[in-house]
């Protein structure tokens, strides 16, 4: 390798240039050990058990052409994914998702070490984690009625989402309704027209309503909201939903139809975590806020 080619594949990197007027290893090592150091502390990839064995890479560096542009290839992979944490985190994502990340783009998960100095694998490591889980659910002067999902639910919902859910908190289970063919062909073989019609997009003031079967869908994914079978008890919420744009095109657009009433509900496991993530405390603590129906369990098959 030239020492051209070589300048020239460092600056496709971002790697500063290196001058060429001069022994190439030589010039090269103080940035190598910068670049190295920055790739122990802040990915983790050359951890305690291999640390030794790269700085000692380091040290060859400084006579061996060849082994200097060996670490330049190894390190510049580094300072392209810390350059990808730095914008992620520069962009409002939490650092510690971008770090899990980054430690999976750069070959999945190291060892670990022990106080003692031994290595543990990952399994090891799983079950380690395991068994301090079960210890503190033994703790019973413990207080802390979070549950570990509810930071990451953070990030995977969009701001309509979370305007969605306060609105099912506040004002409780939402109608909705599918259309579906009518007539005396529906008794025996009913086609699904138009499912899921409701009213949470402008009851929520959510900026996209053509975004809201997607919230839903995320929602019920997230396990937040349950889309139950039965109607609300107030029908006169019906009335209204019936009565808008997009059902009652749904109902003309074949020459038999009908309304099945459905609604949508907030989940145990979503009311908490409204009321904890999303609301203020005296919000919170209102006694009266609606009630929303408990999911069924799944029948066994």
């Amino acid at each position: 390798m030239s020492n051209d080619t070589t300048k020239r594949d460092l600056d496709d990197q971002g790697l500063p240039a290196l001058p060429v007027h001069q022994p190439f290893a030589v010039e090269s090592v103080p940035g190598l050990a910068r670049v190295a150091t920055l790739a122990v502390l802040h990915t983790g990839q050359w951890g305690a058990r291999t640390t030794m064995r790269n700085w000692a890479r380091v040290g060859r560096a400084a006579t061996s052409r060849k082994e200097a542009e060996s670490l330049i290839r190894d390190v510049s992979g580094f300072v392209g994914v810390l350059g990808e944490v730095a914008r992620q985190v520069a962009d409002g994502r939490p650092i510690g998702s971008a770090l899990l990340e980054a430690g999976e783009a750069l070959g999945g998960e190291p060892e670990r070490a022990t106080p003692g100095g031994r290595s543990i694998s990952p399994a090891e490591a799983l079950r380690e984690r395991g068994a301090q889980l079960l210890e503190r659910s033994r703790d019973v002067w413990s207080s802390d009625t979070r549950h570990p999902a509810y930071e990451r639910i953070l990030d995977d919902l969009a701001p309509d989402e979370a305007r969605i859910l306060v609105m099912l908190l506040q004002k409780g289970p939402q109608p909705t309704v599918d259309v579906r063919t009518g007539g005396p062909l529906g008794m025996v073989s009913s086609q699904l027209i138009a499912p899921g019609l409701n009213m949470i997009g402008p009851r929520a003031g959510v900026r996209y309503l053509d975004q809201v079967p997607a919230y839903v869908n995320n929602l019920d994914r997230l396990g937040l909201i349950w889309l139950s079978r039965e109607s609300v008890d107030d029908h006169q919420e019906y009335q209204v939903l019936e009565a808008q744009p997009d059902v009652l095109a749904a109902l003309k657009s074949v020459r038999y139809s009908r309304v099945v009433r459905r609604s949508i509900h907030l989940t145990p496991f979503g009311d908490q975590f409204v009321r904890l993530a999303l609301v203020d405390e005296s919000t919170a603590a209102d006694d009266a806020l609606p009630e929303h129906g408990t999911p069924p369990e799944e029948s066994a098959t």
